[in-house]
């Protein structure tokens, strides 16, 4: 939209995980559209993501008492991206997902905020068939999608019985620059960069990827648009591209590299397809992928070449 910029000038919005891959690239376009800017996160940015004016705050938000203490300011939005990245670590997984939500819900729930918006995950869906549509009744089952599921129906109950301002955005797989190492396309990025062997699954699966900018979108139409709260909308391409082909394509790129295709079994939670429908947010967000999975790739390959991490 045009008119981003006058609409949001000087709001305040406190991003919870503003230090994390999603978090960075919402930070740096809120700082362009004039938001004053606050970010909650466990740990301190990394320095190839700390921007200078952002107004960076220590905190877990699984402590609630610690919570109230560092939440000294009023905020006009509040997006929640925050969350434990190790999901083997199944306790930190429930706390940072769900209680921490729970947290930030009963302690904003009296303040005048325009919206909530909360990042929902596919693994909420669980072993649902694709394209998963936001009517399908959820079976999640690992401790990760059964901590967002949960996070769901906590804040759809506060909506219902509080007419908190809640936007429930269920993401995909996102990629871009910025990302960390701990992910599919970074990891295979810096093996075949390196020339060096990395285990992988067989790779027929199919995954739904999309570019971070198309995202960011996403989530500035739901702050602006009219209508959707209390609503669950899918954010994905819509379109499922199979993991081996994009290990194929990063290792063409860069004519090394070695995949060792089966060295990794696949998680018995995993979905063997897993892609969304995206009507709802075309119909409510008038929002649809523009970035083409070819271009957003090697623009992610680009920068990973180009620039060095401490």
């Amino acid at each position: 939209m045009k008119n981003f910029k006058k609409y949001f000038y000087k709001k305040k919005i406190l991003i919870i995980g503003g230090t994390g891959f999603l978090g960075y690239h919402l930070a740096k376009h809120c700082l362009k559209k004039k938001f004053l800017v606050t970010s909650i996160s466990k740990n301190s940015p990394k320095k190839w993501r700390y921007l200078k004016k952002v107004r960076y705050i220590k905190c877990d938000i699984s402590n609630k008492i610690l919570l109230k203490k560092k939440k000294k300011k009023s905020y006009d939005y509040i997006i929640n991206l925050g969350g434990y990245v190790d999901h083997t670590n199944k306790k930190e997984t429930f706390k940072s997902h769900y209680i921490g939500v729970k947290n930030l819900t009963d302690l904003f729930i009296k303040k005048k905020i325009i919206k909530f918006i909360q990042i929902g995950s596919s693994m909420e869906y669980g072993r649902v068939r694709s394209p998963q549509n936001e009517t399908f009744r959820c079976i999640p089952r690992s401790i990760y999608g059964v901590s967002k599921y949960l996070a769901t129906k906590y804040l759809l109950n506060t909506y219902f019985e509080k007419n908190f301002p809640v936007i429930i955005l269920r993401l995909y797989q996102v990629y871009g620059p910025y990302q960390s190492f701990n992910r599919l396309i970074p990891t295979v990025i810096n093996s075949c960069k390196n020339n060096s062997k990395f285990p992988c699954s067989n790779g027929n699966q199919k995954r739904d990827f999309l570019y971070v900018d198309d995202l960011i979108n996403a989530i500035f139409l739901s702050l602006k648009k009219k209508n959707l709260i209390g609503k669950i909308i899918n954010i994905g391409s819509g379109v499922p591209i199979k993991v081996k082909m994009i290990i194929k394509k990063i290792r063409s790129y860069f004519q090394k590299g070695y995949p060792q295709f089966g060295k990794i079994k696949f998680r018995p939670e995993e979905m063997f397809i897993t892609y969304p429908d995206i009507k709802k947010a075309r119909n409510f967000l008038n929002w649809k992928p523009k970035e083409n999975f070819n271009t957003g790739l090697k623009k992610t390959i680009q920068f990973y070449l180009a620039c060095k991490f401490e």
